[in-house]
């Protein structure tokens, strides 16, 4: 079987500027959030030793970061991330149906 060369018609349409926006904001939200998952990681353990003197509930707050505050923490930018970007989802679908009209 002889491959055809693509054709210009076999490309995608230039992105719209509702598109060019949401993948703005969807860049936005992830370099922050991988910004403080990065942060909350590998901060607690570089400043483990000055984290121990603060204590939390009876315990060091190094221990319990490693323990389970990285976890929580985890968690937190995993349900935002979801959250923020449902909303994100539903303001560009209307955004686009109200264009469309």
């Amino acid at each position: 079987m002889v491959e055809q060369p693509l054709s210009s018609t076999a490309y995608a349409a230039p992105p719209s500027s509702a598109d060019t926006v949401y993948w703005r904001r969807t860049r936005q939200l992830t370099v922050i959030l991988l910004s403080i998952w990065l942060t909350s990681t590998v901060g607690i353990v570089v400043f483990a030793r000055e984290l121990s003197t603060i204590h939390v509930f009876g315990w060091r707050l190094s221990f319990y970061m490693a323990a389970q505050g990285s976890v929580l923490i985890n968690l937190g930018i995993v349900a935002f991330y979801a959250w923020r970007m449902g909303r994100l989802d539903r303001e560009t679908l209307q955004h686009l149906s109200d264009t469309a009209k």
